[in-house]
């Protein structure tokens, strides 16, 4: 499938109402009209510019920013034709609200991912897996295990860098080792984040709209293990004998690095228990969360340091080494940095998706798109389309569009979508984030035309998982 026939499938498929607010008034059709018109143009030229952000370094986020304000100045022009003003304003105020809850789940679980890795934690997992002393074919089911197991609970991103480190680290005189190891990283860390609400922004998205419960995601475990395995499987024949050489590294875990971990997974808990037993949004539990952890580093703080410093340079003091000779160690880390550390870019590039989508949508093309996917296709071959599309165009709008069409399915055809969103993007080196970070991160080792030669066995793995669903999950649809 080539890009232009994914963006046109995307503009066609993917330009939803939102399910709560953005429903057309009864009488009014704003579709043929030359606002919807151009905002579909603009929506068009704002992804081909996010398409090519490899070829023209141009971050995704700038052109959606852009997109998405032209698109509601359109929607607002047309309905105050229509003589409705108050149509947009409530859909775009409905569609700031979706944003809002999502990206402050966010901002506090990248801010707690990325003060794990800075307390040294992952860097102590990849020192001991570089120390094993595995064989170059034991390694390789190391890594995939290792990104499968961890993407759950850190985006996949993190997890494939990880990975990656490991692999660079013990692999990089190997030339066949390195890319086979790199595309079973990018498969074992989608398919593992595709089972767990905190392990990929769709599968967050779809537990946070409420379209499937907590519990309910688990039931993917089975079908994303054989997503993963069925490649790997395939890959490691293709991996010659030998031992990489012993390599000598140090990392050090510094202080109130578990703590840190258990207040990670009691913020999980946190949020999962009141959005279960309150129907709290998640959001309220994970910014309880992150104010535990700014409190815990506070503590420290005041254990380690003059309180005086504490009190003059509240903003600076966390990170600062220490300033009493008994302490000579660095201080403890400081949460407001490791929040500067999130991946803004893509936080504005999905604010960016959210309200372009949004406005599309409220001018009118559900049943356009609903027919066309759900309608003439049926759930299944919709569904299955879904994770091809993801292949070549982010997964983030593509869900987006679908959980706002919110089509009559049973859960096992949400689970499937969920599924196929999530694992899709491995079938191609630029499908997923973790795909792209590992291209840059083992340049000349890996790259599109070497995970493009293994894509017959992602693809089989693609069709496997998704028979194990319909078979193991079949009292569900």
């Amino acid at each position: 499938m080539s890009a232009l026939l994914a963006l046109t499938l995307l503009v066609w498929g993917c330009a939803p109402v939102l399910a709560s607010a953005g429903h057309t008034p009864a009488g009014v059709d704003l579709t043929g009209h030359w606002q919807a018109l151009a905002a579909l143009a603009v929506f068009v030229l704002g992804y081909a510019l996010v398409m090519a952000e490899e070829r023209l370094h141009l971050r995704k986020s700038k052109p959606m920013l852009v997109a998405a304000g032209l698109i509601w100045i359109l929607v607002a022009l047309g309905y105050t034709q229509a003589g409705m003003p108050a149509v947009a304003e409530a859909a775009v105020r409905h569609n700031i609200m979706e944003f809002g809850e999502l990206f402050l789940f966010l901002i506090a679980a990248m801010t707690y991912v990325n003060t794990i890795e800075e307390r040294g934690v992952f860097d102590a997992l990849r020192v001991r897996l570089v120390q094993a002393g595995l064989s170059y074919r034991a390694l390789f089911w190391v890594t995939g295990a290792f990104a499968f197991c961890l993407s759950p609970i850190a985006d996949n991103l993190t997890t494939a860098l990880v990975a990656g480190a490991v692999v660079l680290s013990v692999g990089a005189t190997q030339p066949r080792f390195v890319p086979l190891a790199c595309i079973n990283i990018v498969v074992a860390a989608n398919a593992g984040g595709a089972f767990s609400p905190f392990g990929d922004i769709t599968t967050l998205m779809v537990w946070q709209k409420g379209t499937v419960q907590f519990g309910q995601f688990f039931a993917l475990l089975g079908p994303a293990l054989v997503n993963w395995l069925v490649p790997a499987a395939l890959m490691a024949w293709a991996i010659g004998a030998g031992k990489p050489p012993h390599v000598e590294q140090a990392a050090e875990i510094r202080e109130g690095a578990w703590v840190v971990v258990g207040l990670f997974i009691a913020t999980i808990a946190l949020a999962v228990v009141l959005h279960a037993w309150l129907h709290l949004p998640p959001v309220v539990g994970m910014m309880t969360g992150l104010g535990l952890l700014k409190l815990y580093a506070y503590g420290l703080q005041r254990r380690n340091h003059h309180p005086a410093l504490v009190l003059d340079e509240p903003d600076d003091v966390f990170a600062a080494p220490s300033l009493d000779a008994n302490h000579p160690k660095a201080g403890p880390f400081d949460p407001f940095k490791q929040m500067e550390r999130a991946e803004w870019d893509t936080l504005m590039f999905f604010y960016g998706v959210i309200m372009a989508v949004g406005g599309l949508g409220t001018l009118g093309y559900l049943a356009l798109a609903s027919q066309a996917l759900y309608g003439g296709l049926g759930a299944t071959g919709a569904n299955v389309l879904v994770g091809l599309l993801s292949a070549v165009v982010d997964n983030i709008p593509v869900m987006f569009a679908v959980l706002s069409m919110n089509p009559d399915m049973p859960i096992g055809q949400w689970l499937l979508v969920t599924l196929t969103a999530g694992v899709g993007g491995s079938l191609l080196s630029i499908g997923s984030a973790a795909g792209v970070a590992l291209m840059g991160q083992a340049r000349g080792h890996y790259g599109f035309a070497s995970h493009l030669r293994w894509a017959w066995a992602i693809a089989l793995g693609y069709a496997a998982s998704i028979g194990v669903h319909l078979l193991l999950n079949r009292h569900l649809f």
